[in-house]
C-alpha cells in the first residue's frame, strides 16, 4: 500500500517531469525560430573583398541594409525583422572591415570603397532571385548605398533611403528614386547636416522625397527615439508604393 507521503512525492516527481519536457519543448520551438528566421551568408566584392551579411526573410523584393560607421549588421535586428514581416527578403550586411568582412581599405572603413560591398549584395540579391532591390543605409552606410546607385546599372538598384546622409559622388548621377530622412538638428563637428542634404536633394533626379523630422538623432539612431515608428512607416511606404516620375 503506498503512504500518502510517498504518493504526493511521485506526485511532484510526475508535475516537475512535465513542466521540465514542456520547458524543452518550448526552447526547441524557440530556437528552431531563431535558427530559421535568421543566417549568415558572404559573397564577393569586385575587387576582392567579401562580405558577409544576416539575411532575413523570403520573397522576391529585396532590401539591403548598410549600416553606418557606429554599427554593424547585428544593429539592424529590429528593423530587419519588421521588413522581412512586411514580406522583404532583408540583407544586413558588415562592411568591411566589420565583423568578419574583408576587403582593400578595410583598416581604414570611412575612405574604402565601400559602395562596392553594397553592390556585391544587391548582386548578390539579384543572382538568388530577388526581382526589385532597395537599400537602406544610415550616415557611412548611407553615403556607400547612393554612392552605389551612382556605380550601379540602371535599374539594377530600385529604391534608396538615406537616414543622416547623403552621396559623396555626384547628386545629380543618382540613378534609383530616393528618399532622404533627416532630423532638423542633426549635426556632426561641421555643422548642421541638413543643409547639405538638403543641397543635394535639389540636385537629384526625380522621384525624390526629403523628410525633416523633429530632434537631433542622427542616422540608425532616429530608431532609439519616439520618431521609430514613423520612420519605419516611411520606409515601408517608400519602398512599397508604385513610384512615378513627373
Amino acid at each position: 500500500m503506498i503512504s500518502g507521503t510517498t504518493r504526493k512525492r511521485t506526485t511532484r516527481r510526475w508535475y516537475s517531469y512535465r513542466m521540465h519536457t514542456l520547458i524543452a519543448i518550448v526552447a526547441t520551438l524557440f530556437l528552431s525560430h531563431v535558427a530559421t528566421a535568421q543566417k549568415t551568408v558572404s559573397f564577393p566584392t569586385e575587387d576582392g573583398g567579401l562580405v558577409f551579411a544576416d539575411l532575413y526573410g523570403k520573397g522576391d523584393k529585396a532590401i539591403v541594409l548598410a549600416h553606418g560607421g557606429r554599427f554593424n549588421k547585428e544593429s539592424w535586428a529590429k528593423q530587419a525583422e519588421r521588413l522581412a514581416a512586411a514580406g522583404f527578403e532583408v540583407l544586413a550586411l558588415d562592411f568591411r572591415g566589420y565583423g568578419k568582412s574583408r576587403g582593400p581599405g578595410d583598416s581604414a572603413p570611412m575612405d574604402a570603397p565601400l559602395h562596392l560591398d553594397v553592390l556585391a549584395a544587391v548582386r548578390y540579391l539579384r543572382k538568388n532571385g530577388a526581382k526589385s532591390v532597395s537599400v537602406v543605409g544610415g550616415s557611412m552606410g548611407g553615403g556607400a548605398a547612393a554612392d552605389a546607385s551612382i556605380a550601379s546599372q540602371s535599374g539594377e538598384i530600385d529604391r534608396l533611403v538615406l537616414l543622416g546622409a547623403h552621396p559623396n559622388g555626384p547628386a545629380d548621377k543618382l540613378k534609383s528614386p530616393i528618399l532622404y530622412i533627416v532630423a532638423r538638428d542633426d549635426a556632426s563637428e561641421d555643422g548642421p547636416r541638413l543643409p547639405r542634404i538638403r543641397e543635394d536633394y535639389e540636385k537629384s533626379p526625380q522621384p525624390k522625397e526629403l523628410i525633416v523630422l523633429d530632434g537631433s538623432a542622427h542616422a540608425q539612431y532616429l530608431f532609439q527615439t519616439d520618431q521609430a515608428e514613423r520612420v519605419m512607416r516611411e520606409i515601408l511606404r517608400f519602398v512599397s508604393a508604385k513610384l512615378t516620375t513627373p
